[in-house]
């Protein structure tokens, strides 16, 4: 279990600094064009590191998860403003389950930046949850352009890291699964329901 866990948190730090970096160059440009929404972008880079960016950490609860994507989607919102839409439809999954951290994040980020941005007008993102039979599903979709479909197969090392650190957290019991339709790309992943407090002791739903 210690080997899975330091796994994992290698895992994560492979990711912070791609995700790091976006959020600055958004914060950057905001600083020029917007100082204000810019101290708002940088108050939410901070609550992001505060919820889910601490190595001490490589689980977090859904509902903790849940927020580093909202504050995420504000730091976007910023600068796509009216062309970037996100629908959450995720009422009726179990906000304490636990989730390795940075779960969601990388699927919006992607949404975001190969589905919407390339898009001279915009688009919407959708993410509903569900629970049923002890497991989660979450599925994040958005429409795509023939630009970002020709560019998506350098793009592969989030879905690689997410499935990864599943199967670490959930050995044989979790899935990724990827839809590339015409006109919508969808991502679909479906993990078991484990209560508990982060980093401590599992009890199954």
């Amino acid at each position: 279990e210690l080997e899975a866990r330091s796994r994992i948190r290698a895992l994560q730090a492979r990711i912070r600094p791609h995700f790091l970096f976006n959020s600055m160059n958004t914060i950057a440009s905001l600083t020029r064009s917007d100082p204000a929404r810019a101290e708002e972008a940088i108050e939410d880079l901070s609550d992001l590191f505060r919820v889910s960016l601490s190595e001490a950490r490589a689980q977090i609860t859904l509902r903790e998860e849940l927020e580093v994507a909202r504050i995420y989607q504000r730091i976007e919102q910023l600068r796509l403003g009216d062309r970037l839409q996100v629908r959450w439809k995720v009422a009726d999954l179990p906000p304490d389950a636990i989730v390795p951290s940075l779960l969601l994040q990388p699927l919006l980020e992607n949404a975001i930046g190969h589905g919407i941005e390339p898009l001279p007008e915009g688009g919407t993102v959708m993410i509903e949850g569900q629970a049923e039979g002890g497991f989660a599903t979450i599925e994040v979709s958005n429409p795509v352009s023939a630009t970002a479909r020709a560019v998506r197969a350098g793009n592969r090392m989030a879905l690689d890291n997410i499935r990864q650190r599943l199967d670490l957290a959930f050995p044989g019991r979790a899935s990724v699964e990827v839809d590339e339709g015409s006109t919508t790309y969808r991502v679909r992943i479906r993990f078991p329901l484990v209560a508990g407090p982060a980093g401590g002791s599992r009890e199954s739903w």
